[in-house]
């Protein structure tokens, strides 16, 4: 991850095929604590203090952070010691789970009326929101009910949590849209035009051979420079957003269609099945004949 120039580590999650790729943890105490340094997500976070007397974080505040998004200390106001003594929750989530097509970009996110909280944060990268008092008992409900399916696994769980992250992202969208005169309004995406520009192209031709050389002719700059430009804004190469948006429809031709993996490579924009095969290896630790048998 770049952040002004410097390199910042990029926290991930480990969710499989066959199950919901969401997951909920309890904070208190010592799992209170974030990393000292600037860090990121490759994830979707939500993040609620329901109890404590924090200097940096109090009960009810809601924060929100979208996957390439650069956090750290000041994000939070302070030391992140200064968490310690607060409890809440925090859920961590990929848009497959919401069946979000398309999402792999911040353009797609903005259209989707769950994710559109997610960018319109604060220079930070973080939008921070307050839970009114006499809603905070449902809040607290939501997040229990959530972990219980997903530590339960009964049958149906799958279709029971995506129903609660539904319903808990219904609430963060509601409440977002009276932060800063607006925060789905707002999106960020108003204010980096080249991104959306970048997105757009992307969007329109990831099934074709497309190459960093190809977007940047698009949008008028040179290859070097439109690198460092979308590097530096969200963390990510051109390429790799590319790649990015490809794995993400190869995974939904994968779990919802009888094509040939070959098939599905080629719709995706890889004509060669063993380098779409070897790419989605590197991305997912697994073949795409594996992912399908697994979801």
């Amino acid at each position: 991850m770049a952040s002004g120039g410097r390199r910042v580590p990029v926290y991930g999650f480990t969710a499989g095929p066959a199950g919901p790729r969401v997951l909920v943890h309890r904070i208190g105490g010592d799992h209170a604590r974030v990393p000292p340094g600037e860090h990121a997500h490759d994830f979707f976070l939500v993040t609620y203090v329901g109890h404590g007397s924090g200097r940096v974080a109090g009960p009810g505040d809601l924060f929100v952070v979208a996957p390439g998004d650069v956090v750290g200390p000041t994000t939070w106001g302070g030391d992140p010691e200064d968490l310690h003594g607060v409890a809440g929750w925090s859920v961590m989530f990929d848009a497959d789970v919401l069946g979000a097509q398309p999402a792999a970009s911040p353009l797609a996110w903005g259209a989707h009326p769950l994710l559109a909280p997610f960018v319109g944060g604060r220079p930070s990268g973080t939008t921070r929101m307050a839970v009114p008092p006499d809603a905070r008992p449902d809040w607290e409900r939501r997040f229990a009910l959530l972990e219980a399916e997903l530590r339960e696994r009964r049958d149906g769980h799958h279709a029971a949590a995506t129903a609660h992250l539904t319903l808990l992202l219904v609430d963060v969208a509601r409440l977002a849209v009276g932060v800063e005169g607006g925060v789905v309004a707002d999106l960020r995406l108003n204010r980096e035009p080249l991104l959306g520009d970048v997105f757009a192209v992307i969007e329109q031709r990831y099934a074709e051979p497309l190459s960093l050389r190809d977007v940047a002719a698009a949008v008028g700059l040179s290859p070097g420079h439109l690198t460092t430009r979308v590097r530096d804004r969200t963390g990510r190469t051109v390429l790799e957003w590319i790649t990015e948006r490809r794995m993400l429809e190869a995974r939904r031709l994968l779990a919802s269609t009888d094509s040939p993996v070959a098939a599905v490579g080629r719709a995706v924009g890889f004509p060669d099945a063993g380098y779409f095969a070897r790419v989605f290896r590197r991305e997912h630790g697994t073949t795409p004949g594996g992912w399908r048998g697994r979801a």
